[in-house]
């Protein structure tokens, strides 16, 4: 049979309350009579509502199969389907996703389309079909459906035959990218393979390229330590400036601890006074790889419990809490220049990268861009310089905004102010380089908005962030951000919640169907996309505790992880948020 086009659909974006909240989206589209132009971006009389997960050049046309609508027809029992239910702008009879492969190129009308992506998993479907689990249904079934890149401009229309004028290199097929992608296995031949089709759009090939270095990495440093909490003895306390104490601690049973990859963090468990609840804390490792020691750098906060503590109270000998090192944020191996930039304490985990760079005496071009108030505080600013010594391809600029009379231009600083980004011009640093970033929000967001702006990739700019990270829910129309709180009906009865992050504990509570719904509840800022355990956008560090799944996810978060949308506590627990 020639495959045909049965319908053209479109839909603006409409926005729509959902669980007290609104959403906006144009999953709701509609049939339309007659030719319509399909420009580059999408179809006349259609739009995206969210085009940070749809639209674009490579996302301008969803196609989807009416032997899929069958399918879904007897497999949930529904009655008769409309065209454009399931989101799509074309309709189609044939094309299957087992047979259309990535690459592949169409003449439909007067226009010429490529194929670039299977669909993107997202709740709004679930909306639309009223079934939560849709996103993960189409990934275990095997039919998303995919998009189309509009080569070619031209009109189109309902009845239209589909013409195949090309086949796409490597004969991956759209299933078979879906199901490298969000289900198990993540086989490094193919990830290659995928990674090898140009016309795959740049979102799939940022997340293969992200799996194959997570696999080199997994594979070069083994599994990760269970998540949990051991006691360590304070070794050394070390003033490293009148505000910054570095902790040096080591194992209280003589058992070795858990290695830490350079930019990790661990959380650290306090009872500052007797009785009163736990404070719970992140701190980055700052110090050299595999001593069998960990290093804190920690700022004393005027009205810091914690950091009060630890900087003033706390003498060698001490017992502390403190969980294995954890963290996404951390130095990846590689060939290409390295950018390490922070502002104020963040220079602590970017220190520790710095430390593995000279331990491995690498032959990579090292930026040490640094930005502090003075000399009196910006730690570990001799320790940095020794280390950069060590690096015959290491480079340096510092800037004081408030340089003091003994601060020394050319010795201890490159020049006034604060550090921008006509540093980056100034300095002609390469955009071939992996940027590493931590300081106050604020100069994150400019940071990496402007390297985004220079074009510089996204998989290619770390960033970490010292508090709770910023949230990120698709489609959502952001209502003003609150700090975190207990839950407005009040706590439950259940296993207690700890927030890292946020500093919030809270009893778990059954009625929440999840822990991502949870932090919602709470104002605890979370990221989100399908919330059926398929896209991973909501993993997250399990400091402490066990989890238990429903749904369970089509494929396991990392060892050490879990995934809020679909998990709830079997016990107490800490999450990284």
């Amino acid at each position: 049979m020639t495959p045909r086009l049965v319908s053209v659909n479109v839909g603006l974006p409409r926005e729509i309350p959902w669980r007290g909240k609104t959403v906006r989206t144009s999953v709701w589209k509609n049939p339309v009579k007659g030719r319509r132009l399909v420009r580059r971006l999408n179809i006349d009389g259609d739009g995206q509502g969210d085009l940070d997960s749809h639209g674009g050049e490579h996302r301008a046309v969803l196609v989807y199969q009416l032997d899929s609508y069958r399918y879904w027809q007897h497999e949930l029992r529904l009655a008769e389907f409309t065209y454009g239910q399931f989101g799509e702008n074309f309709t189609v009879e044939g094309l299957p996703d087992a047979e259309v492969c990535i690459g592949d190129r169409y003449r439909i009308g007067g226009a010429l389309f490529e194929v670039t992506q299977p669909r993107v998993t997202c709740y709004r479907l679930g909306i639309r079909m009223n079934e939560p689990d849709m996103p993960a249904l189409l990934v275990s079934h095997g039919r998303p459906g995919f998009y189309l890149r509009v080569l070619k401009e031209g009109e189109v229309q309902a009845g239209d035959e589909i013409a195949k004028v090309a086949s796409g290199p490597e004969g991956m097929n759209v299933a078979e990218i879906d199901r490298l992608l969000y289900l198990p296995g993540h086989a490094r031949e193919e990830l290659e393979r995928a990674l090898r089709i140009p016309a795959l759009s740049a979102g799939w090939r940022s997340s293969f390229q992200s799996l194959l270095e997570g696999r080199s990495s997994e594979e070069a440093a083994g599994e990760g330590p269970p998540p949990g909490f051991r006691w360590l003895r304070v070794a050394d306390v070390r003033r490293e400036t009148d505000h910054v104490v570095s902790l040096e601690l080591e194992g209280a049973d003589g058992n070795p601890l858990p290695p830490a990859r350079a930019g990790q963090f661990v959380v650290v468990r306090l009872r500052t006074e007797s009785g009163s609840p736990a404070l719970l804390r992140t701190y980055s490792l700052c110090g050299p790889p595999n001593t069998g020691k960990y290093r804190l750098g920690i700022k004393k906060e005027t009205h810091g419990i914690a950091s009060n503590y630890l900087t003033s109270r706390v003498q060698p000998g001490d017992l502390i809490e403190v969980s294995a090192p954890t963290g996404r944020f951390f130095l990846e191996p590689g060939v290409n220049p390295v950018v390490l930039l922070s502002a104020g304490i963040g220079v602590t985990p970017v220190l520790a990268m710095l430390h593995q760079l000279a331990t491995d005496t690498s032959s990579r071009v090292v930026w040490w861009l640094r930005g502090a108030a003075n000399g009196h505080e910006d730690p570990f600013a001799e320790e940095s310089r020794l280390l950069l010594r060590k690096l015959p391809g290491s480079r340096a600029y510092v800037r004081y905004s408030r340089p003091l009379p003994e601060d020394v231009p050319g010795l201890h600083f490159d020049a006034p102010g604060h550090l921008d980004l006509a540093v980056l011009e100034h300095l002609q640093i390469s955009r071939e380089a992996d940027f590493y970033l931590c300081g106050p929000p604020s100069f994150l967001r400019t940071f990496a908005a402007g390297l985004a702006r220079r074009g510089i990739p996204s998989e290619k700019v770390h960033a970490e962030i010292f508090g709770p990270a910023e949230a990120h829910h698709a489609g959502i129309v952001q209502a003003a951000a609150r700090n975190p709180h207990l839950p407005p009906d009040g706590p439950g009865k259940g296993p207690r919640v700890s927030f890292a992050r946020s500093g919030l504990n809270v009893p778990w509570d059954p009625a929440f169907s999840s822990l991502l719904e949870l932090a919602e509840a709470c104002d605890v800022p979370v990221r989100w996309a399908c919330r059926s355990g398929v896209c991973h956008t909501c993993e997250t560090a399990l400091i402490a505790g066990a989890v238990d799944y429903h749904p369970s996810p089509l494929d396991a978060p990392a060892t050490g992880n879990l995934l809020t949308c679909c998990s709830r506590p079997r016990s107490e627990i800490v999450v990284d948020l």
